[in-house]
């Protein structure tokens, strides 16, 4: 029997994209375990940045790639409008509680909204539409700089950039300027979209077994 006659009408109802918003429990423990996932290894990469002002620049960008694997997996069991943004609720609210400005809630949100249009748009079964919307999604790493970007002299004066003790500070003031946070940002989406390739390449199987063309 060849594949397409296999498939039942169940198997071929259930993946097909709803446009209803309502979440099933297992939507809602998707978006959770892969937002915790996606938060774990964006974190890990950011605490590098510890070392210098300099090495934060250039590892934080590194993090979009690494995450990209759960995040194309948690695509692939995304079967209906709101759920990618829903992650980004989590993702931002997530961040904010260990620290993040309120702008980058925001900011994820934003973002979180756009790559599910993006997704609508592929009809939510397109590979490609799945890879540029992890690339608009990497777009919120701008959200935490906002702060920097509206005034970096305060923004140094925060108790958590304090905190990073005198000597990083002064080679933050000298190194973290706002062409520079620009750049790693672009770098950051651009990182994104490498990160989407990577993840469908390595789960080519489980794209197509969610019907992703």
């Amino acid at each position: 029997m060849t594949d397409a006659a296999s498939r039942t009408p169940e198997t071929a109802a259930a993946r097909r994209p709803r446009s209803s918003f309502s979440f099933s429990a297992r939507d809602l423990l998707n978006v959770a375990i892969f937002a915790v996932i996606y938060v774990v290894i964006i974190f890990a990469v950011a605490m590098i940045g510890i070392v210098s002002p300099l090495v934060m620049l250039v590892t934080l960008p590194l993090g979009p790639i690494l995450a990209g694997v759960p995040y194309m997996l948690f695509l692939t069991r995304v079967r209906h409008a709101g759920m990618v943004t829903l992650f980004g609720v989590v993702v931002g609210l997530v961040f904010l509680m260990m620290g993040h400005p309120w702008q980058s809630t925001l900011v994820t949100i934003a973002a979180s909204l756009l790559a599910d249009l993006v997704l609508r748009a592929g009809r939510y079964r397109s590979k490609r539409a799945a890879i540029w919307a992890y690339a608009v999604f990497s777009a919120w790493f701008i959200g935490p700089w906002i702060p920097f970007f509206v005034d970096p002299v305060a923004y140094m004066r925060t108790s958590s950039s304090q905190s990073m003790g005198e000597a990083y500070m002064q080679d933050f003031a000298q190194v973290v300027t706002v062409p520079a946070v620009l750049c790693m940002v672009a770098a950051t989406i651009v990182c994104g979209l490498l990160g989407g390739l990577l993840g469908t390449a390595l789960l080519r199987k489980h794209f197509v077994r969610a019907g992703l063309a």
